[in-house]
């Protein structure tokens, strides 16, 4: 059965391949000839070396069998130029020589040959190499393909992540940024509970929302990682605070403690941290009727550049079965299917904190018994963080949640509920706003109005963003303009590298959608910041 699948194989490869001989003999031309043409390979001759340049030029090979001893052009200056010119460099050649002529061997591996015949040569080891390297080449090919079509395909999901993450963010951030706004209207304190349970919901969905994206641009190796000093307890705090109302409605004790040994600020990405920690209490909090569910980190490590910490976020839920804890971290899987019927959730939360830990070169795991809690525990590594540069960086970051500036700011921006959301948050902190639905509508507004700041949508009709964005740097750059206006990307796409791109569009910054009023605030102290600094 191998053996005859093999044959047939082999019977493919040379119904498909094309062979071109080269020999200054005719005997040995017509020889080789006779034996690849009996298993089926197409077979073309040269007697010299200008007729075999010619020929390779002229037709696709995928071997050439080529003598070294040729009338007018040697078998090695031949190989050269066809390994010089990039339309036949790629077909392997395997030189004919007379066995005492060892230095020719290694001069033609030099060149690139990739096997040579001694003469005189016997029919089976002519087909036996002929055949490998045939087959090699094939398997080359296809490997080629196969790449080529997983690039494709890699290319494909990352511009179809980049458009459902756009689609589905930009509703939300309407839904979001309108309940921030409605709170900050005068309302019944009955209107401002029922405001913040559609807000609660709002943000819910958005965290699925995120799970899913999330763990498409983690399989498509999209996922990035900031180093900013940061500071642990704010961090977990802050945990505590978005999960507290979800406790608080079950009755559920949430806290947390950290061990007095660990650092005070960290280098890392609190947002990851923060995502992984959401995940794990957020799980706990679902799968807990009564009790508490309590955040611990301890200190494993620390040096002078590293420390690697220790968590825990322990329950007093029901537990998980041994049997049930391998499936824990795999994607879309809960402990059974009962699970997503009585508790919900996509059974992604997991499986993405699973993959974060690992990206911060740590390992998660579970501790549990069914009915006695469970303990869910990571470790990972920061960076380590000297407090009195940090103590002084938060201290501007607190000044920074007010903005008394007046900017004129131009919002482009083709959604009318994003737009009008934009426009009512920058109006209530004094701003000076201008509104446009297009990319070629902000080139003419720019240039009529001359704002000190342009908030650019990234995907508009007509014109797009990073197009318009290379538009004003380039009337700027020919009406020698020293201080640029300075540019903020505000995109609902959250891929990799799309900071990076903008910014090298031309953009100064980035506002990922949903925003709030303190992102905006945080943008503009931002900006303002760095306009200080260009007029030093």
């Amino acid at each position: 059965m191998v053996k005859h699948f093999i044959s047939v194989k082999m019977q493919d490869i040379a119904q498909t391949s094309r062979i071109l001989i080269v020999d200054d003999v005719q005997l040995n031309l017509d020889l080789m000839k006779d034996i690849l043409s009996d298993q089926e390979y197409q077979i073309a001759t040269a007697i010299n070396g200008k007729s075999a340049l010619a020929k390779a030029r002229a037709h696709k090979f995928d071997l050439i069998l080529l003598d070294v001893v040729l009338p007018d052009i040697d078998g090695f200056e031949v190989c050269s130029i066809l390994k010089s010119n990039p339309q036949t460099q790629d077909i392997p050649i395997i030189f004919l020589t007379a066995k005492k002529e060892k230095d020719s061997i290694v001069k033609g591996f030099q060149l690139g040959a990739v096997d040579y015949i001694p003469k005189p040569f016997s029919k089976e080891e002519l087909l036996a190499r002929v055949n490998l390297h045939l087959t090699l080449r094939r398997a080359q090919h296809e490997l080629i393909h196969s790449k080529e079509i997983a690039e494709a395909s890699a290319k494909a999901k990352a511009i179809f992540l980049a458009n459902i993450s756009h689609e589905i963010r930009t509703p939300m951030n309407g839904i979001i940024g309108m309940i921030d706004i409605i709170k900050r209207t005068k309302m019944t304190d009955e209107q401002l509970e029922y405001i913040d349970i559609i807000g609660i919901s709002g943000e819910n969905l958005l965290m699925i929302i995120n799970d899913v994206l999330d763990f498409s641009k983690i399989e498509a190796g999209q996922v990035t990682f900031e180093r900013i000093m940061f500071n642990l307890a704010d961090e977990i705090n802050e945990v505590t605070k978005i999960l507290r109302y979800k406790a608080l409605q079950k009755g559920l004790r949430l806290s947390f403690r950290i061990a007095p040994e660990v650092p005070e600020f960290l280098i890392g990405d609190p947002l990851r941290l923060k995502q992984v920690l959401i995940n794990l209490c957020n799980n706990s909090i679902k799968f807990t009727s009564k009790g508490f569910v309590r955040i611990q980190v301890s200190l494993i490590k620390c040096d002078e550049e590293l420390v690697r910490l220790y968590f825990e976020v322990q329950d007093s839920g029901i537990g998980i079965s041994p049997e049930n804890q391998s499936k824990l971290f795999k994607s879309f899987t809960q402990a059974e299917t009962s699970t997503t019927r009585k508790f919900g959730g996509t059974g992604l939360g997991l499986a993405i904190s699973k993959n974060l830990v690992q990206l911060m070169n740590g390992n998660i795991g579970i501790i549990s018994e069914e009915g006695n809690g469970a303990i869910f525990h990571f470790e990972c590594e920061f960076g380590n963080s000297a407090q009195a540069t940090e103590i002084e960086e938060n201290k501007e970051l607190e000044e920074t949640l007010n903005f008394d500036k007046k900017f004129k700011i131009l919002v482009a921006e083709d959604n009318v509920i994003n737009q009008k959301i934009a426009i009512l948050n920058l109006e209530k902190l004094g701003q000076s706003v201008l509104a446009v639905s297009d990319g070629i509508q902000s080139v003419e507004s720019f240039i009529r109005e001359s704002p000190d700041l342009i908030l650019m949508d990234i995907q508009m009709p007509k014109m797009d963003g990073i197009e318009a964005t290379a538009k004003i740097r380039e009337w700027e750059y020919q009406n020698n303009v020293i201080n640029r206006v300075p540019i903020v990307a505000m995109t609902a796409n959250a891929m990799k590298n799309d900071k990076e791109l903008f910014l090298k569009g031309g953009m100064d910054d980035f506002l990922g959608k949903p925003f709030n009023a303190i992102d905006l605030i945080w943008l503009l102290n931002r900006i303002y910041k760095q306009m200080e600094l260009k007029n030093i």
